[in-house]
């Protein structure tokens, strides 16, 4: 299966097919993460679709490996940033909101679920710092690189890192408050 630029190399070439493969890729875990600002999930949607044009008309050279995947949340969370409020940048990546179906899309990624101890992981998330919740996210559920979550959240690697220690330890704190004392985060 041919790679993130790969694929993005035939789009610019002009094969649109290699495009559609991108939004297959990633249209689903895209609007779950939008939705984690928006809190909607129409809107959520309708800002994944404008992303991936945006990306089609920009036609932008990624001068980074695996760089489009980076570029194309870093995209989406401005376009929701923008969406949210035009005066104030949202500070704020809730799971709150993601109900059932953003746990869904995270089990269906090749994890499996365990019940109640998935739905404890989620409410102990719910309960972190939201910059701490948006790296955990990036990093462990998106599957991104700490520069690739650094071009999203528009901070360096070394803050990633950071930010996912604390959001380790902030978590194994809660998870223990649920009783999971050998929480390996």
């Amino acid at each position: 299966m041919p790679g993130d630029d790969e694929l993005y190399r035939q789009f610019l070439d002009g094969d649109n097919r290699s495009y559609e493969e991108l939004m297959i890729r990633y249209g689903d875990s895209l609007t779950v993460y939008l939705n984690g600002y928006l809190h909607n999930w129409q809107d959520a949607e309708d800002l994944m679709i404008e992303a991936f044009a945006r990306v089609m008309v920009k036609r932008p050279v990624l001068r980074v490996t695996n760089g489009f995947k980076a570029y194309l949340y870093k995209t989406a969370r401005n376009l929701a940033a923008r969406f949210h409020d035009r005066k104030t940048r949202v500070q704020e990546f809730s799971f709150d909101e993601m109900g059932e179906e953003g746990l869904e899309h995270w089990l269906a990624a090749g994890r499996e679920p365990d019940g109640e101890r998935e739905q404890i992981l989620h409410l102990c998330l719910g309960r972190i710092d939201p910059e701490l919740k948006e790296a955990i996210w990036l990093v462990y559920l998106e599957e991104m690189s700490y520069k690739e979550a650094a071009q999203v959240m528009g901070v360096t690697a070394k803050r990633i890192d950071k930010l996912l220690a604390r959001g380790k330890t902030h978590l194994r704190r809660e998870l223990e408050k649920e009783g999971l004392t050998h929480a390996h985060v």
